[in-house]
């Protein structure tokens, strides 16, 4: 088993629940256990800003998926969800990214493992410090100090 996080996002039809139901997709994948979720947060958008705000979360996972097939059954449940790549930073009705695969580092087309930009997004790391907060992120440090580094502006955690 290996453990992965994965960052999910909606700002289209109903946000909230399209992120409950994606964490039961995630907890339905073959060989894979949810170990936990973090609370949903409401976020305001980055790069392109004239949309809804996104509500974000993130999971944890131990999975027996490998990382190629760990992302193609993310995809799958976007495209169920209706996920339409139309540009990039686009309102979107699901998107899930994988952030950590264990510790496996890798540079393709298809997957960048860790995440690229995990360490200079407030609304994956604010989640991710709220499940895993001493989770270290190489040379950046855990989870926990670059969540306050960034802080929490534009950032609401919601009801749980």
């Amino acid at each position: 088993m290996t453990r992965a996080f994965i960052a999910l996002g909606s700002n289209l039809d109903n946000p909230a629940a399209q992120l409950k139901q994606a964490l039961a997709a995630l907890a339905a994948l073959p060989g894979t256990a949810l170990l936990a979720s973090s609370a949903l947060y409401r976020t305001t958008p980055v790069g392109f800003i004239a949309q809804p705000d996104f509500v974000n979360a993130v999971a944890e996972l131990d999975t027996a998926l490998d990382a190629d097939a760990l992302l193609d059954a993310l995809m799958q449940i976007e495209r169920v969800h209706g996920r339409v790549r139309s540009f990039r930073n686009a309102p979107r009705v699901l998107d899930l990214d994988l952030l950590t695969y264990g510790d496996e580092i890798r540079h393709s087309e298809v997957l960048t493992l860790p995440h690229p930009r995990m360490h200079e997004r407030a609304f994956v790391l604010q989640p991710l410090a709220q499940i895993a907060p001493d989770y270290q992120l190489g040379h950046y440090g855990s989870a926990r100090e670059l969540a306050e580094r960034l802080g929490s502006a534009g950032i609401e955690r919601l009801n749980d």
